[in-house]
């Protein structure tokens, strides 16, 4: 049967149908949906065998995008119905409550009453004002508790389209992200976020001498709160401190016992999404790198109000540990003690110590308020849906800050802030140009790459010559650079250890300025008396030193255990 014969026996059947004439469709007028129905109709009713009809039925629900039985229904509602069938028919009073027009202006009125300004009232108390007056006016039919539902869902609806962040849903929370999609927080290790803030505390260098007010980095788990990494120094926010609190988030965390922790730093892993503000710190080409490489998916806060979880960390900080400690500033310029900067005795090293045992021993270990007996850590372990994948250090270099490129001098040398470094096979690449990584918080040894094509290819660690069974960080490095200079000292790697030997171990025993200076001047005074031989000058302009330097052979300790099996 072609498509001609059957609109002919459709607008026969029209005219021979009333019900059908008062409808007023004709087949020529069916548009959209109706068309593509009459066409499977159309199909369906053609002769053929049972499988190519069978195909025909699912053909036809593919095509109208509903199941086989839906079309079987469709078929059976045209044979009885006719050409109505085909076209989707609506109440006339689709869309309109079914009770008077007093009681929808009432139990609107009611409702949009009940919460105007401060002030909160449920669809339910709503319900209960609708049957109290129904009984003050004698109607025995009010509207009903459902009624009362229908008639404000439309204002709810509006009211929930229109909300900062969804939060809380339930037991779930649900984030909402500056592209438009709502993320529900359902176990550990699935939203990462990241922030920075300016620690209201003054720090000094190890000689007592005011430096500043430090920048903490975070990365918080949305589902347990646990603080998963952090970094701590003086250089301001960038997508290089980012990495750097990545990394510590990522990895596996170990403490000496000069830390003092009585419980485990145990997160680690990789998020699926990194949800952050939109500074540039965070939409910066290096991070979109780095979760390229690692695999997880940047989001950006749909508005800072979504980000409640990562700043809260920092409130308690600054309320249970800094505001205990020497050189607090307060959060602001009022509260501000007027000794701050005369009580400052801290270095950063003492209080990265601090905040980390703080971390492991007490914000990890507490409870979420409100929420359930769980401790933050607790939660972390209960919501891990799989044990999460330990992330190797040499897939994390991209996470370490880089430096300008270095020279490899004769003998494997290289020279980098006033410290030079030997590493095993650099010699053989000696006179080619470098790049170096590393830790802001431990120098002692770096990371050289080659450049080949588009790639840096990992060399070998190089190790700071003198200093390989020290810590000393960057910014102790720049600080014992420049007192070194102001002593009119030359800065070399004998220099260096001198100063990292004098640095005290513990800020419980620390000795006031005035003790520092006379010990400090009592040195001086039993060197300048010794046969000192001269020392290596080592400056970072960078020169050939390679002669000065005896031919020491280096072994990277790390390298023979891979290579032995140790």
């Amino acid at each position: 049967m072609n498509s001609d014969k059957t609109l002919e026996l459709i607008s026969k059947e029209l005219e021979s149908n009333s019900d059908t004439k008062q409808k007023n469709i004709i087949a020529s007028e069916l548009e959209g949906t109706a068309k593509i129905r009459l066409e499977v109709i159309q199909s369906l009713l053609e002769p053929c065998d049972r499988a190519t009809y069978g195909e025909r039925l699912r053909s036809g629900a593919q095509k109208l995008g509903i199941s086989v039985r839906s079309v079987q229904r469709l078929f059976k509602k045209y044979q009885e119905q006719g050409i109505t069938a085909l076209v989707s028919t609506s109440r006339a009073d689709k869309g309109n409550h079914r009770i008077s027009e007093f009681w929808q202006d009432f139990i609107l009125k009611t409702y949009k009453q009940g919460n105007k300004g401060s002030k909160r009232m449920s669809p339910k108390q709503v319900a209960l004002r609708v049957q109290a007056h129904a009984l003050e006016i004698g109607d025995d039919k009010p509207p009903s508790y459902k009624t009362v539902l229908r008639v404000i869902k439309p204002i709810q609806d509006k009211k929930k389209k229109s909300i900062r962040s969804p939060g809380w849903q339930g037991t779930t929370l649900s984030i909402k992200t500056r592209d438009g999609k709502d993320i529900s927080i359902n176990h550990s290790n699935q939203v990462w976020q990241c922030d920075h803030t300016r620690a209201d505390i003054l720090l000094v260098d190890r000689h007592g001498e005011l430096i500043g007010r430090p920048w903490l980095t975070t990365v918080i788990d949305s589902y347990s709160r646990c603080v998963m990494g952090v970094n701590l120094g003086f250089d301001a926010p960038s997508s290089q401190v980012v990495a750097l609190a990545l990394r510590h988030a990522i990895l596996p965390k170990k403490y000496g016992v000069e830390y003092k922790l009585h419980c485990d730093w145990g997160t680690f892993g990789l998020p699926e999404y990194l949800f952050t503000d939109g500074g540039k710190d965070f939409r910066s080409s290096h991070l979109e790198e780095i979760a390229t490489q690692l695999g997880f998916v940047r989001k950006l806060r749909d508005r800072p109000s979504e980000g409640g979880i990562v700043e809260r960390p920092f409130k308690t900080l600054n309320q249970s540990l800094f505001s205990t400690l020497p050189g607090y500033t307060g959060s602001n310029v009022q509260e501000r003690p007027q000794d701050a900067e005369k009580n400052a005795r801290l270095t950063l090293r003492d209080l990265e110590r601090l905040i980390v045992r703080f971390i492991v021993d007490k914000y990890n270990q507490s409870a979420i308020t409100g929420k359930d007996e769980q401790t933050r850590y607790q939660r972390w372990e209960a919501g891990l849906i799989k044990e999460p994948r330990i992330i190797s250090e040499r897939e994390l270099d991209i996470c370490l800050m880089k430096t300008a490129r270095r020279t490899v001098q004769r003998a494997g040398h290289l020279q980098f802030e006033n410290i030079v470094y030997r590493g095993e096979y650099l010699a053989g690449y000696a006179g080619e140009i470098v790049s170096v990584r590393y830790d802001p918080q431990d120098i002692t040894t770096i990371l050289v790459y080659r450049q080949e094509g588009s790639q840096e290819v990992f060399l070998t660690r190089a190790h700071a010559l003198g200093l390989e069974a020290e810590q000393l960080s960057l910014d102790e490095a720049k600080a014992n650079a420049k007192r070194l200079r102001k002593a009119n000292t030359d800065v070399s790697n004998e220099s260096m250890l001198r100063e990292i030997v004098k640095r005290d171990a513990d800020i419980e025993k620390k000795k006031t300025r005035k003790q520092r200076q006379k010990e400090e001047q009592n040195y001086k005074l039993k060197n300048s008396q010794q046969n000192v031989p001269e020392e290596i000058e080592s400056i970072e302009t960078e020169q050939d030193i390679s002669e000065d330097i005896a031919d020491v052979e280096v072994w990277d300790f790390e390298e023979l255990q891979d290579e032995y099996g140790w």
